[in-house]
């Protein structure tokens, strides 16, 4: 008997050793070379900027850096601002970006996120002025702008639901019929403003945010740390909330106010918003994530086969790809027990890996 066991054993260890060592394969640590010294005009879209004379937008950052009194670091999502300035700015707006508090806000930079445009910005010396030299909210006169948006951060979560001036420029821009976007965490700027009838802003609008399920997967104790969850705190104002597929894209609009649920969502946001304006976006190039991420919402929407065969059209046109967005997927499957979706998710990180260059 101890000899069947001791080789049960033995055998679960060398296959459960096998399926680490096979995932730790399906990750791509081929990080371009030299993708952080990317300059602005390295990037074709970035080249197409039109003239700034479509007026300005107004970018507002959160100035907190510590979530609550827990110690642990925070401030604003680094890509949620780059992928937004540079929407903005190639299609002819000028920007100016705020904060709180003024001058130089904590960016959150997660590398594994980070692509080209995002360095970009970080090489980019008049965005780089306008990012560590903010204005003060107090300060800022929402006549001037034809819009303003919210990044996210969890930092946002303390010090956007209840400033003044956050109440004051929110209100101006719904008054005026002008245009409100935001993103992730950057709601929580609306979560709790009133306009002058009384009537609170989100009531009976649709709108996104970060999720409770994708809050509570990443922060398991965050009903203890964060004032609020964000999507309950939407829900209690009236809003229509609309929630889409975990750490995917999803936006909601409606007049006058666009909002997106997750940092993959900047993009889809920024661009409405544009068109919201009244312009057709100018044309760009997605993403290594950005088509990784349709490849994920075909899983979910078509299966394994659906995926499979978008998959294999970016591979055939060369087109960028980002299969480590895909193992993470398969790795919160597997972290939630669904260990078909996990299998299957790894099997398409797999073919990518096969099949491309990366």
């Amino acid at each position: 008997m101890w000899k069947s066991i001791g080789i049960s054993v033995v055998g679960i260890v060398a296959v459960t050793g096998g399926l680490i060592a096979w995932l730790f394969s399906l990750v791509d640590r081929s990080n371009a070379l030299g993708i952080d010294l990317t300059q602005p005009q390295d990037i074709p879209y970035v080249k197409k900027r039109l003239a700034p004379d479509r007026g300005s937008i107004l970018i507002v950052l959160t100035s907190e850096t510590e979530m609550g009194d827990t110690g642990r670091k925070t401030g604003y999502e680094h890509t949620e601002l780059s992928r937004a300035y540079y929407v903005f700015s190639v299609n002819g707006f000028e920007v100016d970006i705020a904060s709180p508090k003024g001058g130089e806000p904590n960016a959150i930079i997660d590398n594994e996120d980070m692509g080209a445009l995002d360095y970009a910005f970080l090489n980019d010396d008049e965005a780089m002025a306008k990012a560590t030299h903010t204005l003060p909210l107090a300060e800022v006169k929402g006549a001037d702008y034809e819009a303003i948006y919210f990044v996210g951060g969890k930092g946002t979560m303390w010090d956007f639901p209840d400033n003044p001036d956050v109440h004051r420029l929110v209100r101006h821009f719904a008054q005026q019929d002008k245009l409100i976007g935001a993103v992730c965490h950057g709601p929580a700027a609306l979560a709790n403003v009133f306009l002058d009838n009384g009537e609170a802003f989100l009531q009976g609008k649709p709108v996104t945010g970060f999720t409770n399920e994708e809050e509570l997967f990443l922060i398991p104790d965050a009903e203890q740390v964060f004032p609020f969850l964000l999507e309950d705190r939407l829900r209690e104002r009236g809003a229509d909330v609309s929630v889409g597929l975990t750490y995917l894209e999803n936006i909601a609009v409606t007049d006058g106010l666009v909002t997106g649920q997750n940092p993959w969502s900047v993009y889809a946001t920024a661009e409405t918003m544009i068109d919201q304006l009244g312009y057709t976006p100018l044309p760009r190039e997605a993403t290594a994530i950005e088509n990784s991420v349709d490849v994920l919402m075909q899983y979910h929407l078509l299966g394994k086969i659906g995926a499979r065969e978008l998959l294999d059209t970016y591979i055939a046109s060369d087109a960028a790809f980002d299969r480590n967005l895909v193992v993470m997927h398969g790795l919160v499957a597997a972290m939630q027990w669904r260990v078909k979706s996990a299998l299957e998710l790894l099997v398409i990180a797999q073919h990518a890996k096969t099949h491309s260059a990366g």
